[in-house]
């Protein structure tokens, strides 16, 4: 499978680990952490070290009940992040916003990747920004907005209706000039979802395979583990790490957005180291 991201064509035959920068004070897991451009460009380079192909940066959370953020100040965020990374490493930077205007200066200053939690619903200018500059898009299912989507989330079937969803996505994006080889899909765990519906699309997940798109697979320290498990954010990493093999069992998913990138790299590592000893199939 092949991913079109501006001037690189990546092969995600093998699953690759997207580490995330949240630039925010105010993020469910690690608000405040990298809030000053310094710490979020020495954060972003530590997870290259230990082994994320993708940086994902975010000037503006998204976590159940977050406000939006002014358009200056996801630009004051981002912008210096994204050109000092750029500059400092090799590796791929998404930027993690719906904005068209915080996108266009983003790619700008080096991101290759747009990742939208609206899928390209949010802002009427950035079809055109990712269209203009060939860059990877991330299509994200939610179902409300960062403010309502947790105040009850309700499906007839939740599998059913985001391959809808996704099928109408496609179909917008190609209409409007976005290749579906620049498009990666993300089911939005935790976007206007139950721990039930969450449950549920992990346990499915492979079917938006049928789509032949990567998929990228974002449970990294939620709600939902921490619900199942009785642990609070900082202690879900185990959960995490078997809601990831889960997927990587299936061939169910192709990016995995995390915090705990060392941890998910080693498990992406064994779970390959094995794969090269299953039995094949002849004829």
């Amino acid at each position: 499978m092949l991913w079109h991201l501006r001037d690189r064509t990546l092969d995600i035959s093998r699953p690759l680990v997207m580490g995330i920068v949240n630039v925010t004070p105010d993020s469910f897991s690690d608000g405040g952490k990298q809030n000053t451009t310094e710490a979020a460009v020495a954060h972003g380079l530590e997870l290259v070290r230990q082994g994320a192909a993708f940086v994902d940066i975010g000037g503006e959370s998204t976590r159940p009940g977050a406000t939006p953020v002014s358009l200056p100040e996801e630009l004051s965020r981002v912008v210096p992040v994204v050109e000092l990374l750029a500059k400092q490493t090799s590796a791929l930077i998404s930027i993690d916003t719906y904005k068209a205007e915080v996108a266009r200066q983003c790619l700008l200053a080096g991101a290759h990747i747009v990742n939208d939690i609206t899928a390209l619903n949010g802002d009427p200018k950035m079809v055109e920004t990712v269209r203009d500059f060939r860059a990877g898009v991330v299509l994200m299912h939610m179902q409300g907005t960062p403010l309502t989507m947790q105040i009850d989330p309700r499906y007839d079937d939740i599998v059913t209706e985001i391959t809808a969803f996704f099928e109408a996505r496609l179909q917008f994006a190609a209409n409007l000039g976005i290749a579906a080889e620049c498009v990666a899909l993300d089911p939005g765990i935790g976007f206007g979802k139950s721990s039930d519906h969450n449950l549920t699309l992990l346990a499915r997940l492979v079917e938006f395979q049928r789509f032949g798109r990567p998929i990228c697979l974002g449970v990294s320290r939620k709600g939902f583990l921490g619900r199942r498990l009785g642990r609070p954010v900082e202690r879900r990493l185990a959960g995490s790490l078997a809601a990831a093999c889960r997927a990587l069992g299936q061939g169910a998913a192709q990016i995995l957005r995390v915090h705990d990138v060392e941890e998910t790299c080693d498990a992406v590592s064994v779970y390959a180291a094995i794969e090269e000893f299953r039995p094949r199939r002849e004829g």
